[in-house]
């Protein structure tokens, strides 16, 4: 078996304003969107960028259900850019929420989390250095190594 794609698919409460949310924070473009005569939005597919992201409205009937409509959501966006301080920026003065400033990481990133209007999570980054999955474990040991003499 081979995996050709893979896409993230995002539940929302209302998709309109999370189509034109996601137009003017991240830049993206509508390609299509399947509408039930209700007006509730089963399907809509966009372009960030040469990268797809599809979404619908929820449908508690079938279990899917938006992070408004849980409470909350485990799942993460990670978007690598060219510059990360801009698109949070961006984000923010769409009506996106700054979770974690920008700040330089010990795996290599710049990176920042913003949660947008419709409670989907998305850390926001770029490289700032290349480092190995060796140098990585090394600095992420000393971190809380260091983490735990602070808490002694």
């Amino acid at each position: 078996m081979t995996i050709h794609e893979l896409y993230a698919y995002l539940c929302v409460r209302d998709a309109r304003a999370a189509i034109d949310f996601y137009t003017r924070a991240f830049g993206a473009r509508e390609l299509f969107r399947l509408t039930e005569p209700s007006g509730r939005v089963g399907h809509a597919e966009m372009d960030f960028g040469g990268h797809t992201l599809m979404l619908s409205e929820e449908y508690p009937e079938l279990g899917v259900r938006s992070p408004e409509g849980l409470g909350a959501s485990p799942v993460t966006l990670h978007l690598h850019v060219d510059d990360a301080d801009a698109l949070i920026a961006r984000v923010v003065a769409a009506g996106g929420t700054l979770n974690r400033a920008p700040q330089d990481h010990f795996y290599g990133e710049r990176s920042g989390t913003v949660r947008d209007p419709f409670g989907h999570r998305w850390l926001i980054g770029h490289a700032i250095e290349s480092v190995t999955p060796e140098e990585m474990q090394r600095r992420y040991t000393a971190l809380f190594s260091a983490a735990s003499v602070g808490q002694a």
